[in-house]
């Protein structure tokens, strides 16, 4: 049995729990205000917000209901637009219609939801934040400038949003409908009641179901499912003896915003933005971007290039192996049935160690790499490449660690006359093809141009450089 809180209204259900939550609140529910568009997390017109316990607070944030497994609403509170129902409008409802910020509407109940969110969040408040909140969001209507001058608008009106108490706030502030008020001490109870009844052996491992729902949502459906979304086991961030632990649970936004983390890695948060969505940030797992296997995998291509290790965990036990060692082939891994990945680990980058990650893509956001590439270099005190850890995507059927152009490169001096050497061998360890993306040979431009970038980026070799990206 499924329990959880929709609106205002406790639910419990025995529904297959692979099932959407779209098509639960839609077709069992009646909201019909969730709207169905492209079912693959893009457009954002059936967003909801889901609240739930992080750190002993409750958080809300945006998710795409066409890719939440129903039974990942386990113990949480999913608010439609129907939940944000009062006499009136509220001041996100307000502002989108004072600044004409509606045509035909389809996804205006998205972008409500989106900017609802970000008036949630207890320290967001900027126009920025406002923008970015809406970045899973599509309108085919307004050109975006009448729903850019409403998040001026609704921005303005939260500046007054205590860190502290925010709901409350919110509720005396007419942006919430008071039912709010109670939610906290509802999911407390709920959560007390949860039945964690076993899961079978032969069930389908599923995470936040960006990918496993847009591949193949049938089977997803009509299968047994292991639900890891809930599972405190896969969600440690840690950092001890000098190792840094991801649990394979790890939410792509949880990564983002973790202060452990920032601190090895500060311009994370700036790539990260580019991956997908916020939505979908909010919703995929660490774990579940290695086991897709995608080649161009923004976080698998990052993490090949920390040397990462992932431990595989199932009945029979644990086992650690390289993440480089994982791909055996297109959508081939080095994993058994019954395994999950239970965490990755690495060690950050010591001071004076350089790391860099670079990815082009046809469109800045909400956009899969073309070719992506990330760099961890070394210097030893006699000036020479102590080691190199370079890693690409986009350029053959796994992501790719490229091992041999390392191997040439460790114990040599940063010299023009080197990296040219290294660059002919990297060509040699790549098979890209064309398609959609590019093609082969542009792809091998892209990759040329992102080892230069990664040599900009730690000032070395600027007469090499100068050969490749003459002013």
């Amino acid at each position: 049995m499924i329990r959880f809180l929709l609106n205002d209204t406790a639910v419990a259900t025995d529904r297959a729990a692979g099932g959407t939550v779209l098509d639960f609140v839609r077709y069992h529910k009646r909201l019909t205000g969730t709207k169905i568009g492209c079912r693959e997390g893009d457009c954002g017109a059936c967003t909801v917000l889901v609240g739930d316990f992080e750190n002993g607070r409750l958080i809300y944030r945006s998710a795409t209901s066409c890719l939440m497994p129903l039974g990942n609403a386990a113990g949480k509170h999913v608010v439609t637009v129907e939940g944000l129902n009062m006499p009136g409008l509220s001041p996100v409802q307000q502002a989108l219609v004072e600044a004409n910020g509606t045509q035909c509407g389809f996804c205006t109940l998205g972008f409500v939801l989106s900017f609802t969110g970000f008036v949630l969040s207890p320290q967001a408040r900027s126009y920025d934040e406002a923008i970015a909140a809406i970045d899973g969001n599509i309108c085919r209507c307004t050109g975006y400038k009448s729903i850019e001058r409403a998040a001026r608008r609704i921005t303005d009106d939260v500046q007054g949003k205590p860190a502290e108490g925010t709901l409350s706030w919110l509720v005396a502030e007419g942006f919430l409908p008071g039912y709010f008020s109670r939610i906290e001490e509802k999911l407390t109870i709920l959560h007390q009641s949860q039945d964690d009844s076993n899961t079978p052996a032969d069930a389908l491992p599923i995470g936040g179901g960006t990918d496993l729902i847009v591949q193949r949502p049938e089977v997803v459906a009509h299968s047994n499912v292991q639900l890891l979304a809930n599972d405190p086991t896969l969600k440690q961030i840690d950092f001890v003896d000098g190792v840094l632990r991801l649990g394979g649970g790890v939410t792509v936004t949880q990564l983002l915003e973790s202060a452990v983390v920032n601190r090895f890695f500060p311009e994370l948060a700036k790539h990260g933005k580019l991956v997908s969505s916020t939505p979908i940030r909010n919703m995929a797992t660490l774990g579940g971007n290695l086991v897709n296997a995608s080649p161009i995998g923004d976080f698998t291509i990052f993490l090949l290039a920390l040397d990462a290790r992932i431990t595989l965990r199932s009945a029979e036990g644990r086992r650690t192996i390289a993440l480089k060692d994982f791909y055996k082939g297109y959508k081939q891994l080095d994993k058994a049935p019954g395994e999950l990945i239970e965490t990755i680990s690495l060690t950050p980058p010591a001071e004076g160690t350089f790391f860099n990650f670079e990815k082009v893509s046809k469109r800045t956001h909400l956009d899969i790499a073309s070719v992506n590439s990330a760099c961890q270099l070394r210097l030893d005190e006699a000036g020479k490449i102590a080691f190199i850890h370079l890693s690409a995507g986009g350029v053959g059927p796994v992501p790719k660690y490229l091992a041999n152009t390392g191997a040439f490169l460790t114990g040599k001096e940063p010299t023009a006359e080197n990296f040219a050497e290294a660059l002919r061998l990297l060509h040699e360890e790549v098979s890209p093809i064309s398609d959609a993306r590019g093609t082969e040979a542009y792809k091998r431009l892209l990759l040329r141009q992102l080892f230069a970038a990664h040599l900009q980026c730690f000032e070395l070799a600027p007469d090499f450089l100068t050969q490749l990206m003459p002013v």
